[in-house]
């Protein structure tokens, strides 16, 4: 069965794209069939698996949402560096919404389109865009998982109520099967004690869902755009690289039951410096 996993959080900046991209990366490092979906406008995914001129391209997700001549084959690329397939984004999916609401069963025209791949990947890492509109919508009922990056600052943690009352909204009407996968950690700074805190009213407050690790702010990922890398790829033995090899390694050994997964990664050392902090 192919696992779906959107990466969801209606806040910008929190490391969406990032996660997306490692974590399908890493994925795909250890060996399983993984395809990536820009499902963001603003198509930086699609930049960061090496197409330099997205608005260029002759088919995007745009097409393959709006047009029901074009299937999904007809818009995968290939990502030789990363090993993996992706559907590509650019900004004509921001029209994609206004022409979507008059379409008959509009949240499920991605889940739709996505069923011909069914069984020929084991992992659909979804990049969802900032925001709780349709285009999240289409994700989030495509999806078995669902991973949420969030940013270690209050705004950040705040956001999560709303985003969690809309995954209870697609999972009691739209699909029953959708699970939250766990929440990640981004942005971390361990040297400060605002992190920590947070950090810790996350864990406090989301006891069985947050990922033991944590993906520590880093100028490295904001360089791998421009090389067309994954952190694997551009600093393989860095600690982003371990951090999304260890979430890789979490979300295969769920298999399909959810829940959050201890794994070895870097986030007990800050856990020790929340105690720490704490006494």
């Amino acid at each position: 069965m192919t696992r779906i996993i959107s990466v969801a959080n209606q806040k910008g900046g929190v490391g969406k794209t990032t996660t997306a991209v490692n974590l399908a990366a890493a994925l795909a490092e250890a060996g399983t069939k993984v395809l990536a979906v820009d499902l963001d406008p603003q198509g930086h995914l699609t930049i960061n698996m090496g197409c330099r001129r997205p608005d260029e391209l002759e088919h995007t997700i745009y097409d393959l949402l709006t047009d029901h001549r074009v299937n999904v084959g007809d818009v995968l690329l290939r990502s030789e560096g990363m090993g993996l397939d992706f559907i590509p984004a650019n900004i004509d999916l921001s029209g994609a919404e206004l022409q979507l609401v008059t379409e008959f069963g509009r949240e499920s025209i991605l889940r739709e389109k996505l069923e011909p791949i069914e069984g020929r990947y084991d992992y659909v890492v979804i990049d969802c865009p900032p925001s709780l509109g349709l285009l999240c919508i289409n994700a989030l009922v495509a999806s078995t998982d669902v991973i949420i990056p969030l940013q270690c600052e209050y705004f950040g943690m705040k956001g999560m109520q709303q985003l969690q009352r809309t995954i209870d909204r697609v999972r009691v009407k739209l699909n029953s099967h959708l699970h939250i996968a766990g929440i990640l950690p981004t942005l971390y700074k361990s040297r400060t004690l605002h992190s920590q805190e947070v950090l810790d009213l996350v864990k406090g407050a989301y006891p069985d869902l947050v990922f033991p690790i944590t993906v520590d702010s880093s100028i490295r990922f904001a360089e791998t755009p421009l090389a067309g890398q994954s952190i694997l790829e551009y600093a393989p033995n860095s600690p982003g690289s371990r951090s999304y090899r260890a979430l890789a390694k979490a979300v295969i050994a769920q298999g399909g039951d959810g829940g959050a997964v201890e794994v070895s990664g870097t986030a007990e050392r800050p856990r020790e410096r929340v105690r720490a902090a704490r006494g």
